[in-house]
């Protein structure tokens, strides 16, 4: 493959990515949400059950982000763009690279499952932890069905990272849409078999076949999601044959690379380790690591749309950038993309923080969950825009081959969460899990802001000035949002007062359908008037979104 086929996305191919990662993102992530309420409708939300399956169906991320998440995600797509300038287009580069992850991925994993008393133990805890006796054995039994996942995460994330830098952008974001699939047709069967809530709160009333089918088809359907990816390998314009020769090629770059990477990848891990203790401290019958998974289910429901989407080719164009020594074209594009970045995810946030409580019932009808759900989001909400901003910054910095620094800010951004989820612990039990997301969001703040200060001094300037004033015009566009969103969520019933013993009266939570329709409605009206200010203001990053929306809509 030549050179000019692997070359990085002109604007218009930015605008045509972004649009074909959102589109998947979107559609990837409603699933999601309908597999989480089938999952709670199934199994529940606060009881030993469910908080077993949440810490099993959990460990193989934290294990697949430890071992794999920093090189795939930081160092795999500016090393792929470097090595197109080899002889043969990087195609033994690539061969090397997957052959040397599916060993280290299948090791990993083995050890991993093998370990898994030992894993359940670490993130469940012991004394004081909603996970007690037969609800840590049923953690164990779950988790050697779900840490198999490891290895197809991480297949995933590397076959994707490949196709991302090669310019193909879409597969990988379409793929977890086969997964929920499965993932959804799993837990339907389950339902249909062994009933639903509260059927299954017993952890003793588990037996073989519950624990196969759940864990099973969670593992099956992250299987389907990496392996669908090959079906588009050809793609890239590369082959694959297994090379096991891993000197000579330029992996030790990698390495290096990726060293750094690991080390803020464990820091955050053991700063989860921790999150995870302090709330399982609430007990079982408190917001604890059922409430807090949904609550950052739906905090990444904008992030994941947005910023995702259009990080992902800029971060390959950037890498392009980086490798011929443009950086006033990285420049550039960091200045843009953070300024679109920031308008819409400012949008989203007010949007999603207006219809808090209705997407919270959505999950659960208990009024004691809704409000936790509900509160822990508000409070995520709160570091939604420093968090995207983050995300964009750090792959900046793996763009420019720099690994090291988003390590010591990382370490400086974990060691004050831990800080303050300790501090968490004074706080009554109802209220750790909104405490562990605020202190979240505020430890976000000071990550994005020590990061910022420390690109500008590495690029000689990232556009700050520019960056900010639109963020202040997007910042007092959500004023006006925010307030019409809460006339339309009292309009619908949303602010009716809260029974001890059951749901609100109001329209906005009469059901599944009601509350996805409320949702809809505070959310769109939100945004519409958002966007009306930001119009009417004449802000032209947001008149520059108008020429490409219309060619999609009308390729629609």
């Amino acid at each position: 493959m030549t050179e000019a086929t692997v070359a990085s996305p002109s604007g218009g191919g930015l605008g045509r990515a972004s649009a074909a990662l959102a589109s998947g993102t979107l559609v990837s992530r409603a699933l999601g949400f309908v597999s989480a309420a089938v999952l709670a409708w199934t199994i529940g939300q606060q009881n030993q059950g469910a908080n077993a399956f949440a810490i099993a169906n959990q460990l193989p991320n934290n294990i697949y982000a430890i071992i794999a998440g920093g090189l795939l995600s930081a160092v795999l797509v500016p090393q792929i763009v470097r090595a197109a300038h080899h002889h043969d287009g990087g195609q033994t580069f690539v061969n090397r690279l997957v052959t040397l992850g599916i060993v280290v991925f299948l090791g990993v994993t083995l050890l991993a499952t093998l370990c898994a008393p030992q894993l359940v133990t670490l993130y469940a805890g012991q004394g004081g932890s909603a996970l007690k006796g037969d609800g840590v054995a049923l953690a164990v039994s779950l988790a050697y069905w779900c840490l198999p996942q490891i290895f197809f995460y991480a297949l995933y994330s590397l076959l994707g990272e490949v196709l991302n830098a090669r310019g193909v952008f879409g597969p990988f974001t379409w793929a977890p849409v086969l997964n929920n699939v499965v993932a959804i047709a799993g837990l339907v069967l389950f339902a249909v078999l062994f009933g639903v809530d509260p059927a299954h709160r017993d952890p003793s009333s588990w037996d073989a076949a519950k624990v196969g089918l759940l864990a099973g088809s969670a593992t099956l359907g992250v299987a389907a999601q990496a392996l669908i990816l090959i079906a588009f390998w050809r793609r890239t314009g590369l082959g694959f044959r297994p090379d096991f020769r891993w000197r000579g090629v330029g992996l030790g770059g990698a390495g290096k690379a990726a060293a750094w990477t690991f080390g803020m990848i464990l820091v955050t891990q053991l700063a989860g380790i921790v999150q995870s203790q302090v709330a399982l401290s609430a007990g079982a019958n408190d917001p604890s690591v059922a409430v807090l998974r949904t609550a950052w289910l739906i905090f990444m429901l904008p992030h994941s749309i947005v910023a995702v989407s259009i990080a992902t080719p800029y971060f390959t164009r950037m890498s392009a950038h980086a490798r011929d020594e443009r950086l006033d074209s990285v420049r550039s594009d960091l200045s843009g993309s953070l300024r679109t970045i920031i308008l819409l995810i400012a949008g989203a946030g007010v949007a999603l923080a207006a219809a808090a409580l209705p997407f919270a019932a959505f999950f659960s009808h208990d009024t004691r969950e809704t409000l936790g759900i509900g509160g822990v989001l508000l409070a995520y909400l709160v570091g939604l825009v420093p968090f995207s901003t983050q995300f964009l910054i750090q792959r900046t910095f793996y763009a420019l081959g720099d690994t090291r620094t988003p390590f010591f800010v990382q370490l400086l951004q974990s060691s004050l969460f831990v800080a303050g989820t300790l501090t968490v612990l004074l706080l009554p039990q109802s209220a750790i899990a909104a405490g562990i997301a605020i202190v979240t969001s505020l430890a976000g703040i000071v990550q994005v802001l020590v990061l910022s200060a420390l690109l500008r001094r590495r690029l000689g300037g990232i556009d700050g000035r520019r960056v900010i004033r639109r963020f202040g015009v997007y910042a007092l566009a959500t004023l006006p949002a925010a307030i019409t969103g809460l006339l339309v969520l009292w309009a619908l019933g949303g602010l009716s007062p809260l029974g001890q013993a059951g749901q609100a009266s109001g329209f906005a939570y009469a059901g599944h359908v009601a509350e996805l329709v409320s949702v809809a409605i505070i959310g769109g009206v939100t945004l519409i008037v958002y966007l009306t200010v930001l119009w009417l203001a004449r802000v032209p990053e947001l008149h520059e979104l108008v020429p490409p929306l219309r060619r999609l809509l009308r390729r629609s």
